[in-house]
């Protein structure tokens, strides 16, 4: 199990990139298996869950060529189906969450797709039943083997429909959107996730040869087509990366300028920063955020009562950022509820900080009241143990802000979505050291 031992108090400075988005990666890299042709994706993020998928891909048959730092090409012209059968892929496929959009385009294409239960960060029901259904819904037989928790489903020929997806799944979107763009007929999707990284998967299609329109909006029409050709695609900044930065650098009172934001697929995520009083200046396409000398002072409602922050499916704010603002929190200038609306386990880490000696009231599974030290008190260094990426770097932005030295173990999970946080955050000026 690694170790980060963080010396905080440091104030930082320079000039930050974020990698390329995971979230996107996820449904990027398995859209490559639609085309025996050659596709090219750049800004690919180095980080474990995404060399994972990878590597499924590699043992799937795709053959796989490195062009240069984060550059890839793929050509899936002789996929191995009988992979899907072994072994060998129930325990690699088991061991990442997002390997089940692998199922979509294999339906699609090869007329079969199977999944062991994805592993990774916890995932409910209702989730895996949004893919199963829209693949039914095409026209597909799903099977399950209870014994082994393997999904499949397969079909002859996939026929367009319409439907109504019982939540604006992101990635149940994706899978049934890869699946659609090679089905008979046309097939509408009412209620579909609409977030950049679903269109950014859209346009990818739409480039291959597909015909999506309404890419943007939460209802889609996809006309099938006979085949997909290839392309060359580039991934957006990790918006999730870009929300870490901002906090990072209004909680230990930092200069920092973060490169290449792309602004406009930010949605709320400028503004909820400026809720919590924190300075943000667009430059181009760069954030700046200013040194707060003098801290920085959560906006109250105009009626005075206290602000809540919460998610919500885009152009809602990201439910991944909701463990970094509640850090931030600890050290602003007044009091904030966070609601996090979407899973029960993101707020398990307040313990950790209350450890620190922030003041944090943990309502229930979903909701944490803050009330901000206006810096007045630092926070204290102390071992932790991360118990999943947005958590693990959140803990990490309090150890960088706290007085003394802090451990942070299983920094594995940090890993999972980060591309060399430790060199990164080193280069503008961090004490930190991988053990």
């Amino acid at each position: 199990m690694g170790t980060f031992k963080i010396e905080g108090g440091h104030r930082l400075q320079g000039d930050i990139t974020p990698q390329g988005a995971k979230n996107e990666a996820l449904q990027i890299l398995c859209a490559v298996l639609l085309t025996p042709e050659e596709v090219q994706i750049n800004n690919i993020p180095d980080i474990v869950d995404v060399n994972k998928l990878i590597a499924l891909l590699e043992d799937l048959g795709v053959k796989i060529q490195k062009r240069g730092k984060g550059s890839y090409t793929f050509k899936a012209d002789d996929v191995n189906l009988d992979y899907l059968q072994s072994d060998q892929f129930k325990e690699d496929g088991r061991g990442l969450r997002g390997s089940i959009m692998l199922v979509g385009p294999l339906l699609a294409r090869f007329g079969k797709g199977y999944i062991p239960k994805p592993g990774g960060d916890k995932i409910g029901r209702r989730r895996l039943d949004t893919h199963f259904e829209g693949f039914i819904n095409l026209g597909a037989k799903f099977r399950y083997n209870k014994e082994e928790y393997f999904y499949g489903v397969e079909a002859k020929k996939l026929k367009g429909t319409y439907m109504l997806l019982d939540e604006a799944s992101v990635t149940g979107t994706a899978n049934i959107v890869m699946a659609a763009v090679l089905a008979e007929g046309t097939t509408t999707i009412y209620n579909a996730a609409c977030e950049p990284y679903l269109q950014q998967l859209c346009k990818m299609l739409n480039r291959m040869g597909a015909k999506i329109t309404g890419v943007g909006s939460n209802l889609l029409t996809i006309e099938g087509v006979d085949a997909l050709g290839g392309t060359e695609h580039r991934m957006l900044p990790d918006m999730i990366e870009i929300g870490s930065w901002i906090g990072l650098a209004a909680m230990t009172k930092s200069e920092l300028t973060i490169k290449n934001v792309s602004w406009d697929d930010l949605g709320q995520i400028p503004t909820v920063f400026r809720k919590l009083g924190i300075t943000l200046e667009r430059r181009g396409d760069d954030i700046y955020i200013p040194e707060h000398k003098d801290g920085y002072e959560i906006q109250n409602y105009i009626d005075g009562s206290i602000l809540t922050i919460s998610d919500a499916p885009w152009p809602g704010l990201t439910p991944d950022l909701l463990s970094i603002i509640l850090v931030v929190a600890t050290q602003a200038k007044g009091e904030v509820l966070i609601h996090q609306k979407m899973f029960e386990s993101r707020l398990f880490f307040v313990d950790k900080l209350l450890d620190m000696g922030a003041k944090v009231i943990l309502c229930d599974p979903h909701r944490a009241t803050v009330i901000g030290h206006d810096f007045k008190s630092t926070l204290k260094a102390t071992t932790m143990v991360s118990p999943d990426i947005r958590a693990g770097v959140s803990l990490l932005i309090a150890a960088l802000s706290a007085k003394g030295t802090s451990t942070i173990h299983n920094i594995e999970q940090i890993d999972r979505g980060y591309e060399n946080i430790d060199e990164r955050l080193r280069a503008i000026g961090a004490k930190i050291t991988r053990v």
